[in-house]
């Protein structure tokens, strides 16, 4: 067995982000006003969206544009976002809670959410096919795809129904903490307890629980907040990863992150206080119960912008979560997400639409190579750029997260923009600023 492979830890696909949920309209000099687009590219989950959301003014209009790199992470956003915006009437607010964290973190999920998923990719494969040149519902505008890309949508969501693939989570998963680990396999327990206690509690994650991190280390499984037994493969998380041996071969498995976790997202920081509190050096409150009442709490908040007259059909749909089509989704005022075409970022200068358009423009960590001076282009006179740091990717030594901030910066000014010095400090996000003209 070999020394391991310090690169496998973060994967090659983003389930989720390495920052905690920001309102990103807060992020700059002077949060816009009115009609305010906000691009986000390679973000992964959709936790910016819901705490900008959940902060916006009543009188603002929110459009949110969406760039992910690859078809599967659109798939998984479509089905955050559904779960989001079912009604409560149709699914209660902590069993929302309660499935989205399952969804959301867990490789294995139980039977029950197991038929939840594939009844909502059922209704999300309809909100894709049957609408083509308008979208099912506002939140989750399609039809800016291109074909090929909606085919591939169609296609995963029918997966997802009839699972195609005969990869069993609990080895993929094993056979990623092997190839991370290597000779240091046999004591990887030493190696989760390292990274938990050397690593994430000295970057200020104390939240994260030893038990609870070790059990996702060691099987992915982040959440478990209800009894019962999570052994089905969450199908949302299976993705494919071409290998060239002898030409190219698609391999599909758990390609995302075995290092970090999904609880920075929602589990590290929250506005309620007496949540944080300790006691003899302990947490009292795990970053389970953090994300659950963060989740919950933005959750609710969507239900304030709840257009009146959406209301779905009681006549037209069962008393159930999993009946609920696309079109009958919550509907909030005034606020759109569009998904763009994987290859867009290059596109988008060249389309006067798109001309000092962005109030905001965020950057994950795994998109950086992407961001060059063509953004100056779409980015409004006042805009502002978020950019995600390397601080919370483990495998990184201090002198490579210091020198990926460096390149960040240098990138940045390059591209048109300059450092927003005011910014909240905390190594997670970068904020810059758009040069004046």
């Amino acid at each position: 067995m070999s020394a391991g492979r310090a690169t496998e830890g973060a994967g090659c696909v983003t389930w989720w982000g390495y920052s905690p949920a920001r309102d990103l309209l807060r992020s700059g000099p002077a949060s816009p006003e009115g009609d305010i687009n906000i691009l986000l590219v390679g973000s992964g989950d959709p936790r910016h969206i819901l705490k900008t959301v959940a902060s916006l003014r009543d009188e603002d209009t929110l459009n949110v544009w969406l760039v992910e790199s690859s078809v599967e992470v659109v798939a998984r956003q479509m089905l955050l976002l559904y779960l989001s915006l079912v009604p409560l009437e149709h699914m209660g607010l902590n069993e929302k809670t309660e499935v989205f964290l399952e969804v959301f973190g867990n490789c294995e999920i139980r039977s029950p959410t197991e038929e939840t998923l594939k009844r909502i990719a059922s209704q999300l494969r309809l909100g894709v096919t049957g609408t083509l040149d308008s979208p099912a519902h506002p939140c989750m505008n399609t039809t800016l795809l291109k074909f090929k890309e909606r085919d591939e949508l169609d296609r995963i969501f029918k997966s997802w129904i009839k699972p195609e693939s005969k990869v069993i989570m609990s080895k993929a998963w094993d056979y990623r903490v092997r190839q991370h680990l290597g000779t240091r396999y046999d004591s990887k327990r030493g190696c989760f307890d390292w990274d938990l206690t050397m690593k994430l509690h000295q970057k200020g994650c104390g939240t994260i629980n030893r038990q609870q991190y070790a059990q996702w280390r060691e099987r992915g499984l982040a959440f478990e907040m209800r009894e019962g037994i999570y052994r089905t493969n969450n199908p949302s998380m299976i993705s494919s990863r071409i290998f060239q041996k002898g030409g190219k071969i698609a391999v599909s498995g758990y390609w995302g992150d075995i290092v970090t976790g999904p609880y920075l997202s929602y589990g590290v920081e929250t506005d309620d206080k007496s949540m944080l509190e300790t006691r003899n050096g302990i947490h009292m409150k795990t970053a389970q119960d953090i994300s659950f009442a963060n989740v919950q709490k933005l959750l609710q908040s969507l239900t304030s912008r709840h257009a009146s007259g959406s209301r779905t059909d009681p006549a037209s749909t069962e008393d159930s979560p999993q009946a609920v089509s696309v079109k009958d989704l919550m509907h909030l005022k005034q606020i759109t997400i569009n998904f763009l075409p994987l290859d867009s970022l290059e596109k988008l200068p060249e389309k006067q639409k798109y001309r000092d358009f962005f109030h905001v423009i965020y950057f994950s960590a795994s998109s950086v190579p992407h961001l060059g001076s063509p953004m100056r282009q779409i980015a409004a006179p006042d805009a502002v750029l978020v950019v995600e740091l390397a601080k919370y990717v483990l495998d990184l030594s201090k002198e490579q997260e210091a020198g990926f901030k460096e390149r960040v910066q240098s990138i940045s000014v390059e591209a048109g923009f300059e450092p927003y010095h005011q910014a909240r400090s905390d190594d997670a996000l970068s904020v810059f600023t758009a040069k004046k003209e």
